[in-house]
């Protein structure tokens, strides 16, 4: 297997991990056909060139169009459980009863009654084999997927407490000197970032050993995902995986640190790539405070990363991914009042510097897996305290492995602020530095965490203030990807820029299509891509992808009782959008109606959108 070859060289040529725990054997899986519906005798040469596409309705309001991928039973199915989540007392009580269920009915019945209700309306199936039926239906109306492993930990309050705090503080201590940031430290009363986070997965650090377990997860996933769609697939990650939180914590301080030096030296505010600063003025600036004779200031400008348009970084980032750079001593800066090198990022114990090489391994072995097995892997986004560190590890994976196409995406939160100016940041690198961008485009998964916790601790509220303001970022924010689409593809280059609109809003979907048409960006051109969860918002997806739109369902899978967490937490955003559900429920009714006119109570799903050629289309797109 490719992957497994992918893993065995990078373990033979890494350090033994720091927790001194060996590495776990990695067993491949093999897969065998179990498919529902025969998709492979639909996708014949000749409807290959010709798919049959329907008119879109951009009310999404057709609930055949919506529907006609599911049986009746799968419709039924999806009304209770709707209804159910629009009960307070149910959703706010959901996991409790779902334990006490469990002791009552015993494993078997309690499974076999989740498979009838919210597992089998939420989650695809238990591992690879069993959730390939519902890829290849899906992919057969049109919907391709992401793959994510959704067991999660259940865990009390205290013990991920606990997890956070010894795993957020350097053995070092936690330096908090002058010139420290207060944002990017560890903080008790949020040591539990489940808190008022409803709709993300949460992973807590434990050791190295859980990390190298959570990195063969994603492997399987990668494997899974390449073996059932053709090599249109993404599997979904977390950095906070696959490494010490602490360590992302320190790296995004640094982040910040060096522009708040740069703005303080220039004058300039913003990202540094933005201003087109000369490595000459720079020099300058340190020749007036007398420092350009000093042998370590002239290093650090021989190491700055510039273009002939400026200067792109003030490090020379690439070496967190290309060498055995140590942290400690690759952040440093010449202070202008004293002349000395100052470190921006605290001291690390020598077992802190190796967490770092393992976190970097982990994700480059990723990368390096999704490129030979030709599928992709979409970075999620975190809170603004990791943010800064996952985004800056993902982007120079993107210039590492993102040099032929989109390999790896990054997330963009748009309830931030700085969302489109991160995103024109990231995308101005991409272009200097000649790779390929991915990006997902989402609201925000922890709106009210961040609001709370930069209330609590005293820093600017770095959310927008409402969700109009949150829906005009998403919208100027995506017309700037597709200005830049258009841009590139006047020069040769329209399909450098891949962008998936992740969005369960109707307003949102409506404006991305009517943008495409605007900026002459077609479906066929496969650079803009849609992305909803399995089992919400069926009535937008299906008609996307029914009408030739490169549209996604993200699939969780895993055991019915490691995956009540995540169950939990789709009652709970299902509560928290009872228009959306009011909107499914009544389109379930009509076509339930509709059936039971016709005499089709016994409708069986037919495949009537076989998908082009996968190799043809993965040679032409970026989503």
């Amino acid at each position: 297997m490719a992957y497994l070859r992918i893993v065995s060289q990078r373990i033979c040529t890494t350090k033994k991990l720091a927790s001194n725990t060996p590495l776990i054997k990695f067993v491949p899986t093999t897969f065998k056909s179990t498919h529902a519906i025969n998709v492979e005798a639909a996708v014949s040469p000749k409807s290959d060139e010709n798919p049959p596409r329907d008119p879109l309705d951009q009310s999404f309001t057709d609930c055949r169009a919506a529907f006609k991928s599911k049986t009746t039973w799968e419709i039924i199915r999806a009304y209770i459980v709707y209804t159910l989540c629009s009960s307070n007392y149910l959703v706010e009580n959901n996991m409790q009863i779902m334990k006490i269920s469990q002791k009552i009915l015993g494993k078997r019945l309690f499974n076999w009654f989740m498979k009838g209700t919210f597992y089998g309306h939420f989650v695809a199936g238990e591992n690879q084999v069993t959730i390939k039926p519902t890829i290849d239906r899906l992919r057969s109306f049109g919907v391709k997927s992401i793959l994510d492993y959704s067991v999660e930990e259940d865990i009390s309050t205290e013990e991920a407490q606990r997890r956070e705090t010894e795993s957020c503080v350097s053995e070092a201590g936690d330096d908090q000197s002058q010139g420290t940031i207060k944002r990017y430290h560890s903080h008790q009363e949020f040591a539990d970032r489940r808190y008022k986070v409803d709709s993300a997965r949460t992973y807590f650090y434990l050791n190295e050993a859980q990390c190298e377990r959570n990195m063969e997860i994603f492997l399987r996933c990668l494997e899974a995902v390449s073996g059932t769609t053709s090599g249109t697939g993404i599997t979904a990650v977390k950095l906070t995986a696959l490494g010490r939180p602490q360590l992302l914590l320190q790296l995004s301080e640094v982040i910040m640190r060096a522009r708040r030096y740069f703005e303080e030296l220039t004058g300039h505010h913003g990202s540094i790539i933005g201003h087109h600063v000369k490595p000459e003025e720079l020099a300058e600036k340190f020749g007036k405070a007398r420092l350009i004779n000093d042998v370590q200031v002239q290093h650090f400008l021989d190491k700055l990363t510039y273009d002939k348009k400026g200067v792109i970084h003030l490090f020379p980032w690439s070496g967190i991914i290309d060498e055995d750079a140590q942290l400690s001593e690759t952040f440093r800066l010449p202070d202008l009042k004293t002349g000395r090198m100052v470190r921006l990022i605290s001291q690390l114990t020598p077992k802190e510097e190796e967490m770092f090489r393992n976190m970097i391994r982990r994700i480059d072995t990723l990368c390096r897996c999704a490129k030979e097995l030709d599928v992709r892997i979409m970075v999620d986004a975190e809170q603004t305290y990791f943010q800064p560190a996952i985004t800056r590890i993902t982007l120079e994976m993107m210039r590492k492995h993102n040099k032929e196409k989109a390999i790896m995406f990054n997330t963009y939160q748009c309830y931030l602020k700085e969302a489109f100016n991160n995103v024109s940041t990231d995308l101005e690198q991409a272009k200097r530095q000649n790779f390929y961008f991915g990006a997902k485009l989402v609201r925000g998964a922890y709106l009210e965490q961040e609001r709370a916790r930069a209330e609590a601790l005293g820093y600017d509220d770095p959310t927008n203030p409402s969700f109009e303001a949150t829906s005009e970022m998403y919208q100027k924010t995506l017309s700037e990807c597709l200005r830049r689409i258009k841009d590139g593809k006047s020069k040769g280059e329209g399909k450098k820029i891949a962008i998936m609109v992740a969005s369960h809003n109707e307003d949102t979907v409506r404006f991305t299509l009517n943008a495409m048409k605007d900026y002459g960006i077609s479906p066929e051109d496969k650079v803009i891509c849609f992305g909803q969860l399995l089992g919400m918002c069926d009535y937008i997806t299906f008609p996307l992808g029914q009408s030739g739109y490169s549209v996604y369902k993200y699939i969780p899978y895993g055991p019915v009782d490691e995956v009540l967490p995540y169950l939990s937490r789709r009652a709970q955003e299902n509560k928290g959008i009872l228009k959306k559900i009011k909107k499914e429920k009544s389109l379930l009714l009509q076509e339930l109606s509709r059936r039971l006119a016709r005499g089709q109570l016994y409708y069986t799903p037919k495949v009537l959108y076989p998908q082009k050629d996968a190799v043809r289309e993965v040679l032409a797109l970026a989503c």
